[in-house]
């Protein structure tokens, strides 16, 4: 096995290599060679060779500077996930095909030569793990079908098989694009170790010594920017394959100026005219047309490891419609957001998706959840089994109930809010401030139920505001705060400091949902507040509901739906009133329906009332979250799903989701 041990990349001693190695002769020097510029040591090479090559990649990867990884989008893949992209791509159907020909001479050498004509481009191949690892796979069973050519001859008694004949798959079927130099050079030393170490492994499992030197055979990795490059210079479409990759993703508000220029370029339909809203998408968004325009009128399958971002929220609409509907392309299987693992130092803590598409044809769609694989009918933006529909912005409820907005927001420089640690100190010393002051709740105090205030001096006389010196004090730098806004808005409100900027606080009871919530919980903690209670822009506020209202939202259905539409905060669940609520499908309910919603309603709030000294936050842990509360959620549950035609109790969630999607669909028509 070859130990790689990593101490200190340089880049020169590689790129030295690399020439050195290209006209050796001897394999040993070679090795020797390798050993030397990466500082490893040798015990023996075995069958696990691909494994330490990624060591190698690693110590290469972590000379980018942190900083620098991030602003190019530059995020390392591991095997686990390469294998994500290549198995249910490619890997899977050649693996099947081998099986069903293997046992016909004409068909097995028509297949060998089939997968000798395959041809993988990776648009942002970094140092080059997709295409060291597709090699890997295909090398693998190209051994395969020489094994069983040999041992059809040695049965046969027929002449002994030269494997220097039969090994055709080389690295000039792999092509690579990428912005950095030095990584272009380290993805070709890549393939050139890949192709060694596997011609090895071919000549001790075929028992016959077999080595590629000197080097001739190279593979196409280009140094320039994917989203300015014309594909097809690099490589036919009409030779092409597949395409893999873990293109950048960087989000539209961290784009450099020549970032947002790749978009505005790359993001057009077939004829060069501009998509609308490009300006918003995130920076991977320009791969996926780049991919969707070169394999028009072709066979070609992509498959990209992508941010989740991509299908949640507001992007779905504005990146998948001109995809689906002007680009013609069809999403062929999917794996649902998953955490990210790499090898790199440094590595990347995200969560991601996998998602392939082509022009329509292929027949089977499958889904991957976790360790589930799903075959489906069809797989929308969403990654659900359903029609394809796109949940678009909308300002005004999809259904018949209550308005829903965002809490009040004070643009004050925190100059109107006083903290739980400094109240006691500004009571002291303003005493007559008390009747003007509130408890103020965003989504993390209402959460964790923590002590938090506001100024609210709504009505306040100017006689009773000028005896309150310490409260002029902080109206005034309210006022001073916002005359300095560059937003004309916040400075026109600087005309009336003693106010929020907005102020949309309801006068009755209303029902409080927290815009940003933990994934660890099933449900989202959301309740009844009073009008004493100011609301901040960190929630979202229901004035009027009712009982019936708060059932529907916070049973499993209206979770579901959550999961599936929202936006994201890093992990956390991200409820907008736009995307989440003003979409979602109600069901039809009649009076005496709603009676028993709002019964079951009251169990959950009576649950929660056994509680008194467990904030939202501990009731709703799965760990902690009480039997009783459970129960009630349970039994909400039930009576929701059956208003919406659902019989039994275990309903898949992507189930719920594919129908409430036909349903919305049915509501916007």
């Amino acid at each position: 096995m070859i130990s790689l041990l990593p101490r200190k990349a340089n880049p020169n001693n590689v790129i030295a290599f690399l020439d050195r190695w290209k006209d050796a002769k001897n394999e040993d020097a070679v090795v020797n060679d390798l050993l030397a510029v990466i500082g490893a040591d040798v015990v023996e090479v075995s069958n696990e060779v691909y494994e330490q090559l990624l060591d190698f990649i690693s110590l290469f990867q972590g000379v980018m500077n942190k900083n620098f990884r991030r602003e190019v989008g530059a995020h390392y893949t591991s095997v686990e996930n390469i294998l994500k992209v290549i198995d249910p791509l490619f890997m899977d159907d050649l693996r099947a095909e081998l099986k069903r020909v293997k046992s016909n001479q004409k068909r097995l050498d028509d297949f060998h030569e089939k997968i000798a004509k395959l041809k993988f481009l990776d648009p942002a191949c970094g140092c080059g793990n997709f295409l060291m690892m597709a090699y890997r796979e295909l090398r693998l069973l190209e051994i395969e079908i020489v094994r069983i050519k040999k041992a059809r001859l040695k049965r046969a008694n027929q002449k002994v098989l030269d494997i220097s004949m039969e090994l055709k798959v080389t690295v000039e079927q792999f092509y690579g694009i990428e912005i950095e130099d030095f990584p272009c050079e380290v993805a070709r030393v890549s393939l050139w170790l890949m192709d060694h170490l596997m011609n090895r492994q071919a000549s001790k499992e075929l028992g016959q010594y077999y080595v590629r030197l000197p080097l001739t055979q190279s593979a196409t990795i280009v140094h320039g920017n994917a989203l300015r490059i014309d594909w097809e210079s690099i490589v036919p479409k009409e030779e092409l394959s597949y395409i893999i990759s873990n293109p950048p993703y960087v989000g539209y508000s961290f784009q450099k100026p020549r970032q947002k220029e790749d978009l505005s370029i790359t993001i057009t339909d077939n004829n060069g005219n501009p998509i609308k809203d490009a300006g918003k998408m995130d920076y991977v968004a320009g791969w996926y047309f780049k991919a969707a325009k070169y394999i028009s009128e072709t066979q070609i399958g992509v498959a990209f490891v992508s941010t989740n971002s991509i299908t949640q929220g507001e992007l779905v609409s504005i990146l998948w419609k001109p995809l689906l509907e002007v680009l013609g392309v069809s999403i062929n299987f999917a794996y649902r957001r998953f955490k990210w693992t790499n090898e790199a130092k440094g590595k990347a803590a995200v969560h991601c998706v996998i998602i392939s598409f082509s022009q329509p044809g292929r027949k089977e769609k499958v889904i991957y959840d976790g360790e589930e694989k799903t075959v489906v009918q069809n797989i929308n933006p969403y990654l659900v089994d359903g029609v394809n529909i796109f949940i678009e912005s909308r300002r005004t409820p999809l259904c018949d109930v209550p308005k829903i907005c965002k809490g009040s927001q004070p643009t004050d420089g925190g100059n109107l809010i006083i903290e739980a640690d400094e109240y006691d100190d500004f009571i002291a010393n303003e005493p007559d401030a008390l009747q003007y002051i509130r408890r103020f709740i965003g989504a993390v105090e209402y959460i964790n139920n923590l002590p938090r205030y506001c100024l609210w001096l709504v009505g306040v006389s100017p006689t009773a505001l000028r005896q309150m010196p310490h409260v002029m004090a902080r109206v005034e730098k309210v006022r001073q705060m916002r005359l300095a806004s560059r937003k004309e808005a916040t400075r026109e409100s600087a005309k009336t400091p003693t106010l929020f900027q907005e102020n949309r606080q309801p006068d009755t009871n209303y029902l409080v949902v927290p815009r940003v919530s933990s994934e660890r919980r099933d449900y989202i903690p959301i309740g009844f507040v009073s009008p004493e209670i100011i609301a901040s822009d960190a929630t979202q506020v229901i004035p009027n509901a009712t009982l019936y209202h708060f059932g529907i939202l916070t049973s499993r259905v209206h979770n579901a739906w959550m999961r599936a539409v929202c936006g994201r905060l890093e992990i956390d669940y991200r409820y907008s009133n736009n995307i989440v609520y003003n979409n979602f499908p109600w069901p039809e309910a009649t009076d005496a329906q709603k009676a028993s919603i709002e019964t079951l309603a009251q169990a959950i709030l009576d649950a929660r009332a056994k509680f008194p000294d467990s904030s939202l936050a501990d009731l709703y842990d799965p760990l902690t979250m009480p039997p009783e509360l459970l129960k009630a959620h349970r039994l909400l549950d039930t009576a929701v799903m059956k208003l919406y035609g659902f019989k039994g109790k275990d309903i898949a969630e992507a189930e719920i989701v594919a129908k409430l999607m036909t349903r919305y669909q049915g509501l916007v028509k």
